[in-house]
């Protein structure tokens, strides 16, 4: 597939927040390289579409020559952002960082173009953080007070609470702000959820001489079943996942949040605007039609086109191929939430967690025709409502 990048998509293209980049971007159309910041840090070993979105902006500034700095958390992660987190981030050992990072690289080159690797440098922050004193640190956090640390929301939420809050949360911000020094970057990237790390790199730079760089954020996406984006919920979509199995959750997503998986897109690539999407909904057009363009480039934009193809005809084929009883029982739910392990398991489909999971495996469970591959993917039960949850050819119950 080809994707075209132009100045638009590096400043103007799923951006919410932003600081200072009026100035960046006069500089980038004068002819200055900028240097482009995001930081990961590998608490999951794999990058769901709604990180994509600032990797895709760092294609777009890849592709119109500035220079990309990765910046691999590998000591961060050991110490745990919790800005979006209603709770305190557990820990990290250096072990459990380096395996999550194992499959980070080639997962990354999966949107970077690896023919301009030269102009792509991976920093591990442990280089520069590892070697701080202790009156180091002590001079940096100087910067901040601890007032501007407790009005964040998430923070003010959790003592408002009675949740403790540990010390080395509020040092985060601080060893991210000084990655941006150590880089002397013109521009970080991150989403919503991070706007108050990316400040710190400003703040920093400031306060050492360096011209503070721009920020730029992406707005956070909800996952497939409404709630925030997330591993711990099995609501994402990962972008190294078996095709089919992307495929089949795009199938799953919302009608409502349609319009807002578009930004999941490089916007050269989308199937189609906003506005037309908004369109064909409006006019009545089925939204499995428009779930089917959208699932079938989704594939194509990570796997190709043949294997997209491949996909939809399988999708196809199996949709086509089930047909339901007309009389089917009901069961009423009695939890908020399932796992769908738990959800077999519950209706009698499986006698046991392991039974599930295999049935599962075997591509033989089904809600609402859609192929269930997930078997820790949560189902909220405003989802399942008069949903069709089958097993095989023949077991079939509704859901209530």
């Amino acid at each position: 597939m080809e994707i075209q990048f132009t100045h638009d998509d590096c400043f103007h293209y799923a951006v919410a927040e932003s600081v200072d980049t009026e100035r960046v971007e006069k500089a980038a159309l004068e002819g200055k390289k900028l240097h482009i910041k995001l930081g990961i840090d590998p608490t999951s070993a794999n990058i769901h579409i709604g990180r994509s979105i600032p990797v895709w902006r760092l294609r777009a500034f890849q592709e119109m020559g500035h220079h990309i700095d990765l910046v691999i958390g590998d000591f961060t992660a050991q110490i745990g952002d919790t800005s979006d987190k209603d709770a305190e981030r557990p820990m990290l050992s250096p072990e459990q960082v380096e395996q999550n990072f194992k499959d980070y690289e080639r997962q990354l080159w999966m949107i970077l173009n690896p023919a301009k690797k030269d102009q792509v440098t991976f920093h591990y922050n442990s280089s520069w953080l590892g070697k701080l004193t202790f009156a180091d640190v002590g001079q940096l956090a100087d910067a901040f007070s601890v007032n501007q640390f407790i009005k964040r929301e998430l923070i003010e939420r959790r003592l408002k609470n009675g949740q403790r809050v540990s010390l080395r949360e509020m040092l985060y911000p601080v060893m991210q702000g000084y990655d941006s020094v150590m880089l002397k970057s013109d521009v970080e990237l991150g989403g919503t959820d991070q706007w108050f790390n990316l400040l710190a790199g400003r703040i920093l730079q400031e306060k050492i001489g360096q011209t503070p760089q721009a920020v730029l954020t992406n707005p956070l996406l909800p996952g497939t079943d409404g709630r925030k984006m997330s591993s711990s919920y099995g609501n994402v979509i990962q972008i190294s996942q078996e095709p089919f199995s992307m495929f089949t959750q795009i199938m799953q997503v919302e009608d409502s949040l349609l319009v807002e998986y578009l930004t999941f897109y490089p916007r050269s690539v989308r199937p189609f605007s906003p506005e037309e999407l908004q369109q064909k909904l409006q006019s009545g057009e089925n939204p499995r039609n428009v779930k089917l363009t959208m699932a079938e480039r989704m594939v194509e934009l990570y796997y190709g086109t043949p294997v997209a193809t491949e996909c939809s005809d399988r999708w196809a084929k199996e949709a086509t191929s089930q047909s339901q009883p007309e009389e089917i029982e009901e069961i009423h739910l009695k939890e908020p939430v399932y796992t769908l392990t738990a959800l077999l398991v519950e209706v009698g489909f499986a006698t046991s967690n392991s039974e599930a999971r295999r049935l599962i495996e075997q591509g033989g469970v089904r809600i609402n025709t859609v192929v269930q591959t997930d078997p820790y993917a949560a189902h909220p039960v405003a989802t399942l409502q008069n949903g069709v949850l089958q097993v095989g050819k023949h077991r079939f119950i509704r859901l209530i």
